[in-house]
């Protein structure tokens, strides 16, 4: 069987998600939930099932995590809110994955996402022999979770378009789906949620209706508060990157160097806090940093000898950077005038841009 480029979080983390199924034998479960809000709690922090060691999927505020899956086991959805890079479609993934076993019943929010995508839409050639029948109707991912009483998924709820937002109304309100060309209403099974994530930085956003907005809870999940927090979110995710491709390196300093540069930047500000910087138009999440990381490690890897330098590294960096090529470029060459060069240890970093800029 061919690998996956990318497994959904049950496939990547079922032996865990096996392991706490296990152990969760008598801790209260909400109807249709597959573990315990204790349970999913443990998966997405970390610790321990019977000797398995279950792995931090979110690192951050615990009780960020405690307030969505409380939220998930009440009728209110959940909206996780926040800039890009904050690890929004990571956490709904995984709680999707926790609570009901499946993560893939997911609408993806764009300019173009049409209401048929949210509610349901049809088989036209049956339509056509037959009219409107059950046969025709083509569910929904939110549709079928309704069914089968699972989480669904809205990735970047405001990117879709106002109007077509609003047919989660009364997805949300009723718990119910009408179908009105089959003079029928799908009603939702004891276990279904929506998860829905959304950020306001971007360009394209759409503003959420009052009415939409008073129907989630909204969790807003930070960029992360210290430098040593966002170096281990970076860390953990590059670490499964380098076992995958059989590289031993850890990456340690060149990860903390690219946070470094991206929280200094997105702060304006260095860390000793001595000197002002101008900011770039870009939010230089932590996901980015991941990017960076990913992008310099597949250099190094197929181009030379595995060993990451500066020349891999740099070019990836200038383009997460470098979003305004005007704008963006004098900010970040005043940075590495300012900041960079006076760094010894960040020498050949500071070459390597300089030659590219």
């Amino acid at each position: 069987m061919a690998e996956l480029l990318k497994a959904p979080a049950e496939v990547q983390f079922k032996e865990e998600l096996e392991a706490l199924i296990k152990e969760d034998k008598n801790n209260p479960k909400p109807i249709n939930w597959k573990l315990s809000p204790r349970a999913v709690l443990t998966y997405l922090m970390g610790g321990k099932a019977g000797k398995k060691e279950i792995t931090p999927k979110y690192i951050g505020q615990k009780r960020l995590m405690e307030i969505a899956i409380a939220t998930l086991a009440t009728d209110r959805a959940l909206l996780l809110y926040g800039v890009p890079g904050t690890a929004k479609s990571w956490v709904a993934e995984h709680l999707a994955a926790a609570i009901s076993g499946d993560s893939t019943r997911i609408v993806q929010g764009t300019a173009g996402t049409s209401e048929e995508a949210i509610r349901y839409g049809w088989n036209y050639a049956s339509l056509l022999a037959k009219g409107p029948t059950d046969e025709a109707v083509v569910p929904s991912p939110i549709m079928r979770a309704m069914e089968l009483g699972t989480i669904a998924r809205v990735e970047e709820l405001t990117r879709i378009g106002a109007d077509v937002q609003d047919a989660l109304l009364t997805i949300l309100s009723e718990k119910a789906l009408p179908i009105p060309e089959l003079n029928k209403t799908i009603r939702a099974v004891e276990g279904f949620n929506i998860i829905a994530t959304a950020n306001n930085r971007d360009k394209g956003v759409n503003e959420m209706s009052s009415a939409l907005k008073r129907r989630f809870n909204t969790v807003i999940l930070p960029v992360p508060g210290s430098i040593k927090e966002e170096i281990e979110i970076v860390q953990r995710r590059v670490s499964s990157m380098t076992q995958k491709i059989g590289m031993k390196e850890s990456h340690t300093k060149q990860i903390e160097t690219i946070v470094t540069i991206f929280r200094e930047l997105r702060n304006g500000l260095t860390q000793d806090g001595k000197t002002k910087l101008k900011v770039p138009s870009g939010t230089l999440s932590p996901a980015e940093a991941i990017s960076v990381m990913y992008q310099g490690i597949t250099m190094a890897h197929w181009f030379g000898d595995d060993e990451l330098n500066a020349e891999d590294l740099s070019s990836a960096m200038i383009g997460a950077i470098v979003k305004d090529p005007v704008q963006d470029a004098v900010v970040f060459k005043e940075y590495m005038e300012t900041v960079m060069k006076e760094r010894s240890d960040w020498k050949d970093l500071y070459r390597a841009c300089k030659n590219q800029l």
